[in-house]
């Protein structure tokens, strides 16, 4: 048995390719995972040996040659392909074990210029990939350091990997190689290529890829009877209610989620300067009564109280009085920091939970107190920062751009007309708030 090792997170291989090495397995690697099992005293032949072909254009080029394909693509119960191999003498490739460049990590760190970025783009290692899956019947093919032990434990017990195994680890290695490249191309949609052709360029392509990763399982969804669960979406920065996070209180539900967003959202959209600061046209905050904090009361998705106060106490007392029935059990959102005072006015009533971008450590203490209330923290406060609007339909998605602005009025530049077709006109603080 033969297994190509290729790995830029090196977690867990060193233990994998032991028992691999105990099993009697022949392991084949490229330079960087050589130099680190040889390091932990593991034999390994480099793929440029086996291939005798050097690894060229600075790494660009290290393992798509024939020698390693065919090893890998090779069907053991196909007699021309045994004629291929034994004609080309090509020996079989049974286990391909490969993780990619860190593409998305880098992306996000935003440490390294963009020219650089397109070395992280893997090719070698997501063909590897597809290869092994596309032979799972003959290939065990591992993507995820996660799985090393599992595969190793049934391998041992049963002298062999299932076929229900492989076929699983299969489908993950096509779900991990279609997530890696819905990254580089919202990449490329975002940025790169941007500056060219900007007059025939649509903002929607033809093809949408999207790139979700797991967080976790809900207890059920919006029924009791139905699962659930959390997906991020990658490439994002640590914004909005899915990476808020979670201080005191049981586990969240489906609806719960639903909720905070709308709540989020609420208290984002207004995204009011503080008291004292200028706001949009040149209106300063608190001149004409306009004041900096909101606080919006969600009840199954429905806003049951929103109101903008000079404080969070304020604006919560005022959110709460537009309708105190509905807002039993119901969402919190704060635009601000929550203080004692504040807390101790939520504390009077049953809520669910409640979301701002921050808590004093004396409103926390008094949070304690009630510890059926899910307590959440999300610093970043952005106004709409994702590329695309998005509502599931059934067989397909509805996609419009995000309204970055806060309100119509708001978009009308300085000294336009403006013509107002309502009985009362706007006070400058409804323009701008």
């Amino acid at each position: 048995m033969r297994a190509l090792i290729s790995v830029s997170d090196k977690t867990g291989i060193v233990e994998l390719a032991n028992e691999l090495e105990k099993l009697q397995f022949e392991i084949v690697s490229t330079g960087g995972t050589a130099k680190t099992l040889r390091q932990a005293e593991i034999s390994t032949q480099e793929v440029s040996d086996l291939t005798g072909f050097p690894e060229i254009l600075g790494g660009r080029v290290k393992t798509l040659h024939p020698k390693i394909f065919g090893g890998i693509l090779y069907c053991r119960d196909n007699q021309n392909h045994k004629n291929d191999m034994e004609n080309q003498s090509i020996q079989s490739i049974d286990w391909v074990i490969v993780n990619l460049y860190p593409f998305e990590r880098i992306h996000m760190e935003n440490k390294i210029p963009k020219a650089e970025m397109l070395e992280f783009i893997d090719i070698g290692g997501v063909s590897l990939l597809r290869a092994a899956a596309k032979n799972y019947s003959d290939v065990v093919v591992l993507c995820d350091n996660s799985d090393y032990n599992l595969v190793i434990q049934e391998l041992i017990l049963t002298q062999r990997v299932s076929l229900a195994t492989r076929k699983n680890l299969a489908s993950k290695a096509f779900m991990h190689t279609a997530h890696y490249d819905s990254m580089i191309a919202k990449y490329f949609r975002n940025g790169a290529g941007k500056d060219h052709n900007k007059e025939i360029q649509s903002p929607f392509p033809d093809e949408l890829t999207l790139g979700m990763k797991k967080v976790l399982d809900l207890r059920y969804g919006e029924n009791p009877q139905q699962k659930a669960c959390l997906y991020r979406e990658s490439g994002e920065r640590n914004w909005g209610v899915v990476n808020a996070e979670k201080i005191q209180g049981k586990e969240l539900s489906f609806n719960n989620y639903l909720d905070l967003d709308s709540a989020w959202q609420i208290v984002n959209s207004f995204n009011l300067p503080q008291s004292g600061q200028e706001g949009p046209g040149g209106l300063q905050v608190g001149q004409h009564g306009a004041n900096g904090v909101c606080c919006v009361i969600i009840k199954h998705t429905n806003p049951c109280g929103t109101a903008i106060a000079a404080n969070a106490l304020d604006s919560f007392r005022l959110a709460l009085s537009t309708d105190p029935l509905s807002a039993f059990g119901g969402i919190i959102g704060f635009s601000s920091t929550v203080d004692q005072q504040t807390a101790e006015q939520i504390s009077k009533t049953f809520f669910e939970c409640i979301i701002a971008p921050e808590y004093t450590q004396e409103a926390l203490e008094l949070f304690k107190t009630k510890p059926n209330l899910r307590v959440l923290r999300q610093s970043t406060i952005l106004s709409l920062p994702y590329e695309f609007d998005m509502k599931k339909i059934s067989g397909g998605l509805l996609v419009q751009q995000k309204d970055w602005e806060d309100t119509v009025l708001s978009r009308v530049k300085p000294g336009e007309e403006q013509k107002v077709v309502s009985k009362r006109a706007p006070t400058p603080e409804e323009i701008y708030s």
